[in-house]
């Protein structure tokens, strides 16, 4: 397990705060994540994704180019998304920019598609969301033939049919890395094994070990096919500072206006510091010294059997130096931490 253990971290592109407590432009925010990507690269971290929002509290609408950005300035990083919605876009034009970013960054791109838990896409793009559903098993189904290669012949409800059609331009070797993006429903996971897509847990509340079901009914249902289980990634919050003290008081105003602000539209309390606390004692958040939040990620690796772990690290207004210095000390000191742990 140990030596196979992925690291990844994870940004929205939140839009952060300066010194005076005003938020920076979006521009400037995108620039900042450039920044962080290029500091996780030389701390040796695995993996950067960035997410899709379409809101004004996340800079990010435009994951690939973004992601472009910082393969001209990154060489070892795999690259990709946190995550596409691929119900609200194009599957062709999906792989089409990521064929392009792998392309551009040498073989380093991979997508992980979901249906996403904010729903701004749809009405932006056009599309009905009383369709959800089936939205993103038929754009699901076209995007499986597209990384298989080849002309693709397929048809469906929700676009014209293809016939022989070749996409252009190609994954250069092998094929896109694609995952699958699953909250926490057995259909997503059932749906990640049948396109035998490896499986990325989007943890991000309560016990981990809850989704130990998830992995099970995944690896039964490539037992039952006699094949290899392909990797399961685990994506949770989480922010990671020199004590467990300064990690808690730095996090808990931004984590608490980030939480509280998405809450209100969905119809959640407010998060008291009670909340807060559990979580980075019993449930999902990994926040604290590199020594805590190691423990915590070895725990949950084993618990599930991952073979990566991503941080989502940024959290609402948190500022940019601070998301420096956390990532520095995932890359450094946790990351080496919880490899021993496990060895």
């Amino acid at each position: 397990m140990a030596q196979h253990l992925e690291f990844g971290l994870d940004t929205f592109g939140d839009v952060t705060s300066r010194p005076d407590g005003a938020l920076l432009p979006h521009a400037q925010v995108i620039r900042n994540v450039i920044e962080e990507a290029v500091l996780a690269d030389r701390v040796g971290i695995d993996f950067f994704g960035v997410g899709e929002h379409h809101r004004a509290d996340f800079a990010i609408s435009s994951p690939e180019t973004v992601l472009a950005a910082i393969a001209g300035r990154t060489s070892r990083l795999r690259l990709g998304s946190a995550v596409t919605v691929l119900s609200s876009d194009d599957p062709i034009r999906v792989f089409q920019r990521f064929s392009t970013v792998d392309a551009a960054s040498n073989g380093r791109a991979e997508v992980i598609l979901g249906r996403g838990s904010f729903t701004e896409s749809f009405p932006l793009f056009g599309f009905d969301l009383r369709q959800y559903e089936t939205l993103f098993e038929e754009k699901l189904d076209l995007f499986a033939a597209l990384i298989a290669g080849g002309p693709v012949s397929w048809s469906g409800s929700t676009r014209p049919p293809l016939v022989d059609q070749r996409v252009f331009p190609p994954i250069e070797a092998g094929t896109l890395k694609t995952w699958i993006g699953v909250g926490g429903s057995p259909e997503s996971v059932v749906r990640a094994a049948r396109y035998r897509m490896p499986l990325m847990l989007a943890i991000i509340g309560g016990d981990p070990k809850r989704f130990r079901p998830y992995v099970d009914l995944y690896q039964r249902a490539f037992g039952e096919l006699g094949e290899a289980v392909p990797p399961i990634g685990v994506h949770s919050p989480g922010y990671v500072a020199d004590t467990d003290e300064q990690a808690r008081e730095e996090l808990f105003p931004d984590y608490k206006r980030m939480r509280d602000r998405i809450g209100a539209e969905r119809g959640w309390p407010p998060m008291g510091r009670a909340e807060f606390e559990q979580e980075a004692e019993r449930g999902s958040l990994y926040v604290g010294s590199p020594e805590t939040v190691a423990r915590k990620i070895a725990a949950t690796v084993k618990a599930l059997d991952a073979s990566r772990f991503q941080l989502k690290y940024s959290a609402g207004p948190l500022p940019h130096d601070k998301l420096m210095r956390c990532i520095e000390l995932y890359g450094s000191k946790v990351a080496p931490l919880v490899r021993e742990m496990l060895g």
